[in-house]
Order: C-alpha cells, then structure tokens, then sequence
C-alpha cells in the first residue's frame, strides 16, 4: 500500500468515526454517519496537497451553415494546482488513443494514478480529453467515423498479451498488470472488467483536431511547460512541440506512436513499407535546416538493429543532416517498456530526434531497474515507481534549468 492510498484509507476511517459534527450551522443537532460515506467498493483519495482546482476549454471553431453551426474542435482541459508550488514548470499531459485525462487520476485496480503523485510534488498540472473524446465535444458531420477497440485487442497488445494471443517477441516479460485474478488481464478479470468501462471511442483525423487545441492550450498557459505524452499523444505533442518550441521546457515522451520514417510488423520485427509522408516524427510539416519543402527530400538509410531479435534496425539521416529547427537542445525523456510491443520500434524516434539536433535520452526501463512493464504502465501494479523515475529526470535535467535561464 502506497503512502497515499494509506492516507485516504485513514482519513475515510477517521470520517467515519467522527461524532457531533455540524450540519446545517446547528452544532452538534445531527451527526454524519458512515451511512453518508461512499462504500468501499468506491476508491476515493486524500486532497490534502490540492489546492485548487478548474476545468475549461481551450481551441475550437464554429462549423456548419449560418442558423445551424456546430462547435467544432474544442478541448476539455482539468487543472489540478498544489497548496504548495515547489516545480518551476507545470506538466501538460496528453493522453494514447482510446483514452481521455482520467487515465492519469486513478487507476483500474483503485490506487492514485500519476497526477496525485504530481500533485504531491508540487506539480501543476493540466489533463486534456482530446476533441470528439471524453468530454471532449464529437461532431458526427464534421469529425469522421468513430471506431473503438474490442476486449481482445486490448488483451492482446496491452493487458494479457502472453494469454491471450499477442504477437511480438517481450510479450511473455509483462507481469505488471495489476491483478491477481485467475483471468488476469481478460474479460472476466475485475480489474480488466473496469479497466474498459474507460477505453473510449476515436476518430480516425484526431491529430487534425488535437494539435490546434494543443497549441490553443499552450497558448492559454502562455509560459513553459513540460509536455508528458502517451502513445498517441506523442506524436500529438511533436507537433504541439514544433509550433511552439518557445513553450516547451522539457518534454517526457512516452512509446510514442505515429508514423515513423518506416511501418513495422511487431509481430516479425520487420518493416513492411516506408511511409513517403513522414517528415520524420509525423507526417505533419516540420522546419529544417537546411530547408525543405518535402518529405522526399529527407535522403536516410537503415542502420543496423542495436538488439536484433526484438528491435529493428532505425532510418536515419544520410548526411549532410537537416536539423529540426525548434527542436535544438530541447531535452526530452523517451521510454520504452520491458514487455511492450513497442519496444520494436521506440529507440528510432528518440535516434532521429538526436541526429537532427535534440538531446533526447532513451531509456528501456529495465536498464534502470524497472521491470515487467507494459505500455500502459500508468495503470500498472508498480506505476508509482515509474512516475518517480520520471520525476527524478525532470529534477536532474528540466527543473534545474529555470534557475539559470537555460533549456
């Protein structure tokens, strides 16, 4: 049991117990009950380091003829603020596909997710529901067809994948799940159960909606702050990142997905094409220096795989090299997960990031102790041990810097 999961515990116990309280200004008339308290079953957590607290939305536009427009493309913003600020620079968090900001708040098994653990730190930080996600608003005209994982796919690449049929070569590495039930990460597992109550459905163009709100929400802040991206929310904050370099203090990137320079089949360790519309992170624009005015002119070979077997080889840059222009210094943390299918792929991000200019370290988290993840390793058994290494880099190599104005 963590130090915060005991704290609520105690304080709902301590509630329970308490007699003679005020109710209505009559003191003493009417005592709460531990009839009024939520039952077990409902996890709830100590508040005690929140201070403040706010939603709002940020981006958008009207669609749709004159009488009858639609907001389109608006994105629901959370703002957690701690009694006490002890981090130079709030954390913008942007979540994977198929989810929305709650993921980092709780959770399937019932423990604090991420952001208590932030907030404990002295972290300010913001979560987003993406457009046409979560509470997010989706406007069927305009946003496209939705889609939506079943139960086996996410058994598969997330929660049971050795169990339940997934195809890439760490699957059997991932223990972290955090359930001791018989069907452990398949339906019929209580924790997986709940755990799908919040997969949402998506849109296939969410880039298209999620990277102006991104910027509309940096904007809002109008000072820096670190960008924690997931999955699809990395290569969401790429291009957040690349609009507004001025904003970024420091960026957590994690597995993020998108286009790379070239598809992989996870299954083979293989790449299956090379996509002619990446300009290297996305297939959004980005600046280079020397500039360039297509992806075709961005000139890479395959270099050899550091760890044949489970990852592929990465493209990279032929010389001479075009730097990304906003993306020099920047420092950035890329993790990898030791039971993921990812792992397949991420060092080549984190590669291309360093030759055109970036210092981004990639780190697999079993080289630094930390084992049997997978890549939603938020929701995990040892998620807090997860998040206190990434709060020990940002310590190390972002929170430093604003004392002496560097990046």
């Amino acid at each position: 049991m963590t130090k915060r999961t005991l704290t609520a515990v105690l304080l709902t116990a301590a509630i329970a117990l308490t007699v003679g309280i005020q109710v209505g200004g009559q003191s003493g008339s009417r005592a709460i009950t531990s009839s009024a308290l939520p039952p077990a079953s409902i996890p709830t957590f100590s508040t005690e380091n929140l201070g403040r607290m706010a939603h709002f939305y940020v981006g958008g536009k009207y669609v749709g003829e004159p009488g009858k427009e639609y907001m389109d493309g608006a994105m629901y913003v959370e703002l957690w603020v701690p009694k006490q600020v002890r981090q130079p620079y709030p954390i913008v968090m942007f979540h994977g596909n198929g989810q929305t900001g709650a993921v980092w708040q709780q959770t399937p098994d019932g423990r604090p997710g991420w952001a208590y653990y932030l907030i404990d730190q002295g972290y300010v930080v913001y979560m987003v529901d993406y457009p046409a996600r979560g509470r997010s608003p989706y406007v069927p005209s305009v946003d496209g067809q939705l889609g939506m994982r079943t139960a086996t796919e996410l058994e598969q690449i997330w929660t049971a994948p050795a169990t339940s049929g997934g195809d890439f070569p760490r699957k059997n590495k991932y223990t972290q799940w955090p359930s001791n039930s018989p069907k452990k990460g398949m339906v019929g597992d209580p924790v997986f159960d709940n755990f799908i109550k919040g997969q949402m459905q998506f849109v296939g163009n969410q880039d298209k909606l999620a990277v102006p709100a991104g910027i509309a929400l940096l904007d809002a802040i109008g000072k820096p702050v670190i960008l924690l991206t997931h999955s699809q929310g990395g290569g969401i904050g790429f291009d957040v990142a690349e609009a507004r370099s001025h904003y970024i203090a420091g960026m957590v990137s994690i597995e993020p997905g998108g286009p790379q320079i070239g598809t992989v089949d996870t299954a083979k360790v293989a790449y299956t094409r090379t996509n002619p519309s990446s300009w290297g992170l996305t297939t959004n624009k980005y600046e280079f220096d020397p500039p360039i005015n297509s992806p075709a002119e961005l000139k890479t070979h395959l270099e050899p795989s550091e760890r044949p077997g489970d990852e592929v080889g990465c493209y990279m840059q032929d010389a001479p090299v075009h730097k990304l222009v906003h993306f020099q210094n920047m420092r950035i943390l890329s993790m990898s997960a030791e039971g993921t299918y990812h792992r397949v792929f991420d060092a080549c991000i984190p590669k291309w990031l360093n030759q055109a200019g970036a210092k981004d370290d990639f780190v697999r988290l079993e080289d630094v102790g930390i084992h049997g993840n997978m890549h939603e390793m938020f929701l995990d058994r040892n998620s807090d041990e997860v998040i206190k290494f990434i709060d020990n880099w940002l310590r190390k190599n972002i929170n430093t810097k604003a004392v002496s104005g560097t990046r």
